[in-house]
């Protein structure tokens, strides 16, 4: 476990000393961690950590690192990860190391000989990496929380990004990759690289995904690719983490990591679960066809109808320093701490295999848009009839004609490959908001198309600015909090790259999902798991959360004149929908109920309150 930060003083007139010593004190919860800095002329670095310490000094050259780099037998006998950094930064430049790491990582460097100051940030931002660029300074940190200790700082929300979080689907949190949550606190997007020279500040991205052509080997050449390379991912991450443990969901995707990780380690490894009370989303039954197999011990996670939810988004908001984005990371975050508190140093997960192998139940929409797009409308027939077999739902139905209807909504054929933003969505409960405070009927989400294929650019949109920024964030906020490494196999740059380049036709067939990772997994699952088709889906019951005599709580929240007096949110339909989803969870009755609103509500009141008191203690 560890966090950096980093300051340069554009000004010889403005001192650098100790500041990322005081940042990096600003956000110590650990008595036995380890802070470090060191500073050369104008710039400073500094570490924190439980760890290895990522810290060097070489000649005229200081860096920092958090996370780690697993090519580093590739590259070089170097002995740690930061010195390989240095080494290759004094050989190739700093871009041109970057570019030849395999890892996870946020780096600050200061080259004196040149009055040059880096950052740079994993291809896809596993490792936090925030960054102030004022006239006279620049500083960067792993948290947010750092740079409430400098001066010309104010740590002031962005009316955007509440408005959003209030009113819209957590999808589009991080629409804007190069933000955070603060006004005049930028965050470095993934890929990134940042340098000021003498004061100039340039930012530039060194790795990106291409539109190239799709492989041509069969279904059984191009599984046997995928399994190697899963297995070596996970392989080279198993090594740097002493007593790993494995988050495991009843899903192909988790389930997947952990028998890689058996496969390599040729021995068994424990595996941590959430069970829940309310079965709604409980997957326990799912996750037994793994034990026999591949699990030493399974850790159940018990959570039950009442857990202090106020209390524990308290203690969550102190380690994200922003509201969460899904009640999913309230499991999470006790899972977390249920693997710290058995001794585990690391955390691995499956996130990322729903994006690479188009696994969310969404996806099947684009997929059917290639179909059309390419004439291929007997095959479209067939996977849509498909697709109902195994996915129909009562609330939500697959037929040709929800088809028909979603093409028209997020598909945009008069431009091959360019999705739509689901406007329903963004604008669900945008009724709930003040227009006065913000106006979601005008806010339009960036969407990207760097492919021509619908279906690579969903997914591609959900991995740089939906999805799986907010659940990067949460796995490694919460994982830090309590001391663990987090590992996520599937963002092995290598893969990603290399199923951004698999038909999609290999990845359906016939209703069924992520086809190519089951034909790359034969012989490493157990049967039963490779070949179950139904997804559940990890989430958590916070409807029974949001529910009976766990809502006065809530309605005094709402009540109160601190929550009111914001002027975020419309309370007469705020009122309503709490009397609407009390109706839908207390009668059983099949229809949407409004958990996630609500989860967000509370969470956005409560880093409100958590900023208050920072501030009545810093005065």
């Amino acid at each position: 476990m560890s966090r950096i930060a980093g300051f340069y003083c554009k000004d010889s007139r403005y001192s650098s000393s100790m500041m990322t010593s005081k940042m990096l004190q600003a956000i110590n919860t650990f008595p036995e961690s380890s802070l470090l800095t060191d500073s050369m002329e104008y710039g400073e670095v500094g570490w924190l950590g439980t760890s290895e310490t990522k810290l060097q000094r070489t000649g005229s050259v200081i860096a920092v690192m958090d996370g780690h780099i697993f090519n580093r037998d590739d590259l070089g006998d170097e002995t740690s990860d930061v010195a390989l950094l240095i080494t290759l930064y004094q050989k190739y430049g700093f871009e041109g190391a970057v570019q030849q790491l395999n890892g996870d990582f946020a780096i600050s460097l200061y080259d004196k000989s040149s009055d040059t100051f880096w950052m740079a940030r994993d291809r896809f931002g596993i490792k936090p990496l925030y960054f102030i660029d004022k006239p006279n300074f620049l500083a960067c940190s792993s948290r947010l929380k750092a740079f409430s200790v400098l001066p010309q700082v104010s740590l002031e929300p962005r009316p955007d990004f509440v408005g959003r979080f209030a009113g819209s689907h957590y999808r589009y949190f991080d629409n804007d990759s190069d933000k955070s949550p603060f006004k005049g606190i930028s965050q470095l997007e993934a890929a990134h690289i940042l340098c000021c020279k003498k004061g100039k500040t340039t930012i530039s991205r060194y790795w990106q995904l291409n539109d190239e052509p799709d492989w041509t080997g069969s279904v059984e050449e191009l599984a046997h690719k995928y399994r190697d390379l899963l297995l070596d991912s996970v392989s080279r991450r198993i090594k740097v983490v002493n007593n790993p443990a494995f988050t495991l969901s009843g899903g192909m995707d988790s389930s997947s990591v952990m028998a890689s990780a058996v496969r390599v380690a040729e021995k068994k490894q424990n595996a941590f679960s959430t069970v829940y009370a309310d079965k709604t989303y409980d997957e326990s039954e799912e996750i037994v066809t793994m034990l026999d197999l591949c699990v030493e011990q399974w850790h159940k996670v018990h959570i039950d109808d009442n857990p202090d939810v106020m209390g524990l988004i308290e203690k969550m908001i102190s380690v994200h320093d922003e509201p969460v984005a899904t009640a999913t990371w309230l499991s999470h975050f006790l899972l977390c701490e249920e693997t710290k508190n058995l001794g585990f140093g690391g955390l691995f997960g499956g996130l990322g295999g729903d994006e690479l192998n188009a696994g969310e139940y969404e996806h099947f929409m684009f997929f059917f848009a290639d179909l059309r797009v390419a004439g291929d409308e007997e095959r479209l027939k067939n996977e849509v009839k498909m697709w109902r077999k195994y996915h129909n739902h009562p609330l939500y139905k697959k037929n040709f004609d929800v088809v028909e209807q979603n093409f028209r909504k997020v598909i945009d054929f008069n431009n091959q490959g360019h999705c739509l933003p689901d406007k329903a969505r963004v604008n669900y409960y945008a009724q709930a908001l003040n227009p006065d405070f913000f106006d979601l009927d005008k806010y339009q989400p960036v969407m990207d198309h760097p492919f021509r294929s619908y279906l690579k650019n969903r997914t591609y949109q959900d991995m740089t600015r939906e999805t799986i920024p907010c659940c990067l964030r949460a796995e490694d906020r919460q994982a830090t909090a309590f001391g663990l490494d987090n590992f996520l196999p599937f963002f092995d740059h290598r893969l990603v790259e290399f199923m951004f380049r698999v038909p999609e036709t290999l990845k359906y067939n016939e209703g069924v999902t992520k086809h190519l990772l089951r034909e790359a997994m034969r012989g490493i699952l157990p049967e039963e798991t490779r070949t179950r088709i139904a997804k559940t889906g990890w989430n958590a019951p916070a409807h029974v959360w949001f529910s009976g005599k766990r809502l006065d709580a809530l309605r005094d929240l709402i009540g109160s004149s601190s929550f009111q007096n914001r002027g975020i949110y419309n309370i007469t339909e705020v009122e309503r929908l709490l009397d609407e989803h009390e109706e839908i969870v207390s009668s059983g009755i099949m229809k949407e109920n409004h958990m996630m609103f609500f989860w967000q509500l509370v969470n956005l009141e409560i880093w409100f309150q958590s900023m208050n008191k920072a501030q009545v203690l810093k005065a």
